[in-house]
């Protein structure tokens, strides 16, 4: 199991990616979004704000998110880490149920090219 800080650092990793990414995956991630990623392994959840392509204002709290953000994630700590790595396929792990995706249908089609 992944501890909070090495998931704290895969986000800011994620942060990095989508901030120097091009083409499709730059556009899908220019949303201007609340963003939660709850770890269900560690029963806590990161909160913070996608815009212009990097997540910002990341915040750590106990526990289930306090309001519904736009954009929501759920998964366990290590597949946090193993998607950010590279070890993981996102699509693979939500069609198995491992990765929770849920957003307004607008947001899914815009971040489906992320998949």
């Amino acid at each position: 199991m992944a501890d909070p800080d090495e998931c704290r650092a895969a986000l800011e990793q994620l942060s990095r990616n989508l901030s120097v990414a091009d083409g499709k995956v730059r556009s899908a991630a220019a949303l201007d979004r609340s963003l939660s990623c709850r770890l269900t392994d560690l029963d806590l959840t990161f909160t913070g704000t996608l815009r212009g392509g990097r997540i910002e204002d990341v915040v750590q709290s106990p526990g289930a998110p306090d309001g519904k953000a736009a954009i929501r994630l759920t998964m366990t700590s290590d597949d946090l880490v193993a998607l950010v790595d590279g070890r993981l396929n996102f699509a693979k792990a939500w069609a198995a149920g491992r990765v929770k995706l849920e957003a307004g249908i607008r947001d899914l089609l815009r971040l489906r090219t992320l998949l």
